[in-house]
């Protein structure tokens, strides 16, 4: 089959933008069709731009998943994440408002402030209508939401069961700008293998730790190498103050080994080949309120 005329080829970026534990991560993952960011049930667990490419017979989408754009960003980190957000949003051909289906906070209208004043065309995904029961539900919300901004387009989505997922592809290319694409053909995503390594380690530290530490939890691959086929990972996992490194570990080294057994299986998953990691915690006092901190560790 010949490839489509230049003229009629659409090429850009849509960033995923939208208050936290909305769903953006399971949604680009589920667009993509591969983990590249890593998903918990708590807010703001991601920390960086993500980038995710998507091709069909007639556009190439480069979706950029965000941080939660947050309100009291009180932290050195929760301000870069902030900024992190606000620099995609800037840098977008097209913004994809995520919402939670029947659900608007303020937070919501902060975002949805902030992409008015951008400028930038907009379309609104309505996430979790699998959760929504009967779905005729769905009908006054949004028409609520067309009220509020003049969207391009608003559609109804299901990110973790796929629902209406290639409507919502199909609606973002026509979108953006005639262009041969900007990603060669097969990258997925700009993110290396470390990096990739490191956030399904933090991810399972996440899901692992009680609710206040993982804030304070940083993950760094220091070293990676290869030999027969199989990799060997040493990975140094930070945390920002002493009395947090023994919760790290747990009693025995038992919390650790099981954070460790379970970023290993998921990562010999994702990456089809063996992996072996060794893990250690460190103290680094208040890197998430250190400038120079965030920079090494990759957050700014």
């Amino acid at each position: 089959m010949s490839a489509p005329a230049a003229s009629a080829f659409r090429s850009g970026f849509a960033a995923l933008v939208g208050r936290p534990n909305v769903g953006k991560s399971t949604l680009l993952n589920a667009l993509v069709g591969e983990k590249l960011s890593i998903v918990t049930p708590r807010p703001q667990t991601t920390r960086h731009r993500i980038l995710g490419v998507v091709a069909t017979a007639r556009a190439q989408i480069a979706f950029v998943d965000t941080p939660g754009l947050h309100a009291g960003a009180r932290r050195a980190l929760n301000k870069a994440m902030n900024r992190s957000a606000a620099a995609a949003l800037a840098d977008a051909d097209l913004v994809v408002l995520v919402l939670e289906a029947l659900r608007w906070t303020s937070d919501d209208e902060r975002v949805l402030a902030r992409i008015a004043r951008s400028g930038r065309a907009c379309i609104a995904a309505v996430n979790k209508i699998d959760r929504v029961r009967p779905r005729e539900r769905l009908l006054p919300y949004l028409a609520e939401l067309a009220a509020r901004h003049d969207f391009r387009a608003i559609v109804p989505v299901a990110a973790l069961t796929g629902e209406n997922l290639g409507e919502l592809r199909e609606t973002i290319a026509a979108q953006l700008p005639l262009s041969p694409p900007l990603f060669p053909q097969g990258e997925l995503t700009d993110r290396g293998l470390a990096f990739r390594i490191a956030e399904m380690i933090r991810e399972k530290l996440t899901l692992e730790l009680d609710q206040e530490v993982p804030y304070g939890i940083a993950v760094e691959v220091e070293r990676l190498t290869e030999e027969d086929g199989q990799l060997t990972v040493d990975a140094a996992i930070w945390v920002d103050r002493a009395g947090q490194k023994p919760i790290v570990i747990g009693a025995h080294g038992e919390r650790l080994k099981r954070v460790g057994r379970a970023a290993r299986l998921a990562l010999n998953e994702l990456l089809g080949r063996r992996l072996h990691l060794n893990l250690w915690v460190k103290v680094r006092a208040n890197w998430a309120d250190s400038a120079r901190a965030l920079k090494e560790l990759g957050v700014e």
